[in-house]
């Protein structure tokens, strides 16, 4: 029997999936501390169950250093996915808890997130395609050989992805026209 690739969507969450956090007056964004902060982004919905008619899987994947920094409590984090989890048709959500100085390989830059849910989910890479906010996701998914979208926001204007889209439902759009051409 032939072993058949799946092509997936790799999401970032923080600016992706739910809003971004300002805390101070900083133009730097941040993760959801509590669970008030936390607010899907408009469009999300529809535009994930969109990419799932389109025959991907969709999964999140995240840097949470905050966890390690001792601002936001493990049981928040879990909370807040879960909640994505039963809002939206996602396949799987992976965290890294961990923080630049613990050097491991899953939190992005570096793909070991994406290869772990590659091999797990025998996930056609070439085929597959990451959404993300900042640099280390778009940095991420290139090391994978994913195609790359970031969303448009002030504080990205220089990082250098394949495409840039302003909305959700743009990149959406976009991966709807550039999978009819990849066939």
């Amino acid at each position: 029997m032939k072993n058949i690739k799946k092509k997936a969507v790799f999401l970032d969450r923080d600016g992706v999936i739910n809003e971004v956090i300002y805390r101070d007056g900083s133009e730097k964004p941040s993760s959801p501390w509590d669970f008030e902060e936390f607010r899907l982004i408009p469009g999300i919905k529809r535009s994930l169950e969109e990419l799932n008619k389109m025959g991907f899987y969709l999964f999140v994947i995240s840097n949470q250093p905050d966890i390690s920094r001792g601002l936001v409590k493990e049981g928040t984090t879990e909370r807040i996915n879960n909640i994505i989890s039963e809002e939206l048709p996602i396949t799987e959500i992976r965290v890294c808890p961990h923080d630049d100085y613990h050097n491991c390989n899953c939190r992005k830059p570096k793909p070991g997130m994406i290869f772990e849910l590659s091999k797990k989910w025998k996930i056609d890479l070439e085929e597959s395609f990451l959404i993300g906010d900042n640099w280390k996701d778009i940095e991420a998914g290139k090391s994978a050989g994913l195609t790359c979208i970031i969303i448009d926001m002030a504080y990205n204007k220089s990082v250098d992805a394949d495409y840039r889209a302003e909305k959700i439902e743009k990149a959406v759009e976009l991966i709807n026209s550039l999978s009819k051409n990849k066939r």
